[in-house]
């Protein structure tokens, strides 16, 4: 009976080509077929290292298709490299069909550790809590990023995003969290790296006269909550949705005292807390 293949999991560099593992290229040498999203993007990387491995596309749109063909290649007893673009495979990029059928299949899969834009943008901003939420991109529909920025709103939520849309993304978080501390990442390990941290409205100005280029991944400064006896998540929101409109923390009070039928004078002293 053929022994099973091996299905490595490697990540490749985001930008600068140096930034790969011996481990990594070894492997790549290798296995006998490398599955990556965009063949002429991995033969760059491949012709820099001088590695003459056999590629096949794995995308997204083929992703059901091509991990079965991928599986029977590993049942056969051949070794398969997974890449990405850029980065670790299966972060915001396709290959979860894959190992789902792998692993029902008992096949063993071998991650490598290496470059992620996640972890660059992480160690290059000074935050007082180590603990992060990683949300891919977030949701287009308004609701949704509004549930999605307010539940992880107490700690740093790490998302990557477009350059076309940054500066009304920012917008939102502002009208959404306030004018929390954001740190937007651009380019990273490329040549015209930049990495900028400031309130959210320093940086709405900032880009908006400076077009963004490139791909962009952005940390959002987590804020404690205050503790308040039923002040949930939701009245916290309407409180800075008042404030942004111009309404006093004594109208605002008054207001969500009504609507609420918790006390002008609790809302109130949360309100300054804000």
């Amino acid at each position: 009976m053929t022994k099973p293949g091996i299905l490595y999991i490697c990540p490749t560099p985001i930008g600068n080509l140096e930034d790969i593992t011996l481990r990594v290229l070894r492997v790549l040498k290798e296995v006998d077929i490398i599955a990556c999203e965009d063949t002429r993007v991995t033969q760059k990387l491949l012709n820099h290292y001088d590695i003459h491995t056999k590629l096949i596309s794995y995308h997204k749109f083929s992703e059901k298709q091509k991990s079965e063909y991928i599986l029977d290649l590993l049942k056969q007893g051949q070794n398969v490299a997974l890449v990405s673009d850029a980065g670790t495979p299966l972060i915001s990029d396709p290959g979860s069909e894959l190992i789902k059928i792998v692993t029902a299949n008992d096949i063993k899969i071998e991650p490598l550790p290496g470059a992620s834009a996640i972890t660059t943008i992480l160690s290059a901003s000074y935050n007082e809590s180590s603990k992060f939420a990683f949300v891919g991109f977030l949701p287009k529909n308004k609701k949704e990023k509004e549930e999605l920025l307010l539940k992880y709103s107490d700690i740093n939520t790490v998302f990557y995003e477009s350059p076309s849309r940054i500066v009304k993304t920012l917008e939102e978080i502002s009208c959404i969290l306030g004018d929390r501390v954001v740190t937007i990442g651009r380019e990273l390990t490329k040549l015209y790296e930049e990495i900028k941290t400031d309130r959210v409205s320093n940086l709405i100005d900032y880009y908006s006269k400076n077009t963004p280029k490139g791909e962009i991944v952005c940390i959002i400064q987590g804020e404690t909550k205050l503790i308040s006896e039923n002040i949930t998540p939701e009245i916290e929101n309407q409180i800075r949705i008042l404030q942004n409109a111009g309404y006093s923390t004594k109208e605002l009070s008054k207001i969500l005292g009504l609507l609420t039928g918790i006390s002008k004078s609790k809302i109130y002293d949360f309100a300054l807390k804000m």
